[in-house]
């Protein structure tokens, strides 16, 4: 899309400000927006940011990054492919936009920038990555004392939680759908008042694209309907935690072929789809800093949990950290894809998937397998201590600390990251471990439930 057809189409949408987007180190989701009279003038120029936003922890508390201070300044650039007029506030549009420095020129520390990079050297190879985000996220209300309660105590599945949520749900449909965001299913998870509601794959960079517009959607939707939404790991101590597990595919770059597909071996996965796959679960202990990011994360990252505590992989296995999805009847190939467990929406989704890529393109240029023991049928938290070492089945780290020492030392990934991003990317972290480490579990529930 033009820049005169972005100005053209918000002029005659009526819309009034245009908000440039972009998601930070902490997950968080900020922006500026413009008057539409001057949007094509933005659209040249970007809006100023100061540098220190990507220092900024998710709490608002500036880390000390070299370089991310009070001097300094990037723009806030949009991508006119991204232009969306906002169904539930129709005066207003976004734009996903990148950060740019004062030489037009990718910022270092920009996550959509990173992500791109990682894409362009999957197309150097003939490759096209495919995914989809599949969020869960917890509605609730908040009663005259403050506190915060799901808006129903029904069961997993359920058709009496299907009509509890049905009014903001089937409005939160009709937002996506308004958006171009094709919706794939929705059902009522296991703990009370969770939703989980998919929408369909996309290429990588669309795909994290998506994933802003999917958040921004749930949270105004259900705000307008005297709801909150949160999409925080674990927003009740007692209920089950909200995952947002990453389903993916390499195909080829006509997007015509899915090349993690083989329909004679036994799981009909490719050698290309064994080589990505060993590659993630050499990196995953690293990865799920990017993947699981947040301190909130770790309460439901644990054994038993269906999230995935181990690294490892099998065939429709929920508690592995690779799934092999079945594949549906008749579109086999199509959709044959692996499901990365270990994921929540505090994730950067551009980080995410940024890094999933990184990971899996090294497993592709060193020819990696997954080792034979590696594969699991059942749940793994059953297999003694001594079993899963023999098998060379690692633990995931267990908190943020550790998850962000796992990162520190792996350099494939800080590599591809490059050194801007990695070093503010961990420093926020490292914030966010230390100032949480100093409250108690009220303060962490809480802060998280409304960051994300």
């Amino acid at each position: 899309m033009e820049t005169r057809d972005v100005v053209r189409q918000a002029i005659e949408a009526g819309v009034q400000l245009v908000f440039f987007l972009y998601c930070d180190n902490g997950g968080i989701i900020r922006g500026k927006g413009t008057h539409v009279a001057r949007l094509e003038q933005r659209l040249r120029t970007g809006i100023g940011l100061t540098v220190a936003m990507q220092a900024m922890s998710d709490m608002d508390q500036l880390q000390a990054v070299p370089g991310m201070g009070p001097v300094g300044e990037v723009r806030l650039v949009p991508d006119p492919q991204t232009f969306t007029v906002l169904p539930y506030a129709p005066k207003r549009a976004v734009m996903l936009a990148d950060l740019l420095t004062l030489q037009g020129e990718p910022w270092g520390a920009c996550p959509r920038s990173f992500l791109k990079r990682m894409v362009q050297k999957a197309a150097a190879q003939g490759l096209r990555l495919r995914a989809a985000f599949e969020p869960e996220w917890t509605l609730a209300r908040r009663r005259d004392d403050g506190t915060v309660v799901p808006i129903d105590d029904s069961l997993c599945f359920s058709s009496v939680g299907m009509t509890a949520a049905q009014e903001v749900v089937d409005a939160i449909v009709a937002a996506l759908e308004a958006q171009g965001l094709e919706v794939e299913q929705y059902y009522p998870e296991l703990g009370h008042g969770q939703q989980e509601l998919s929408i369909r794959f996309a290429d990588a960079l669309r795909a994290a694209d998506n994933q802003i517009l999917y958040r921004e959607t749930v949270r105004n939707v259900a705000w307008q309907h005297g709801y909150l939404a949160s999409f925080a790991p674990k927003p009740f101590a007692d209920q089950a935690g909200n995952g947002c597990h990453l389903h993916f595919s390499l195909w080829d770059l006509a997007g015509e072929r899915n090349l993690f597909y083989d329909p004679e071996d036994p799981l009909q996965l490719s050698q290309t789809a064994y080589h990505f796959l060993a590659g993630v679960l050499a990196h995953l202990p690293a990865l799920v800093a990017l993947t699981c990011p947040s301190v909130n994360s770790y309460r439901r990252l644990g054994p038993r949990t269906w999230s995935s505590a181990f690294v490892c992989y099998g065939p429709d296995n929920r508690e592995a950290a690779l799934r092999i999805a079945s594949p549906f009847w008749g579109q086999e190939m199509a959709s044959l894809n692996l499901e990365l467990k270990p994921a929540d929406a505090t994730a950067n989704p551009y980080l995410a998937l940024g890094g999933l890529l990184a990971a899996g393109l090294d497993g592709l240029a060193r020819g990696l397998q997954p080792a034979e023991g590696q594969r699991v049928d059942v749940d793994p938290a059953t297999l003694p201590p001594e079993e899963l070492a023999r098998r060379g089945i690692r633990r995931l780290p267990a908190s943020l600390p550790e998850a962000i020492a796992a990162l520190e030392s792996d350099a494939t990934l800080l590599e591809a990251l490059g050194p801007a991003l990695a070093t503010s990317y961990l420093a926020v972290r490292r914030g966010d471990a230390a100032l949480f480490a100093s409250h108690d579990e009220a303060f962490e529930l809480r802060h998280h439930f409304y960051k994300y």
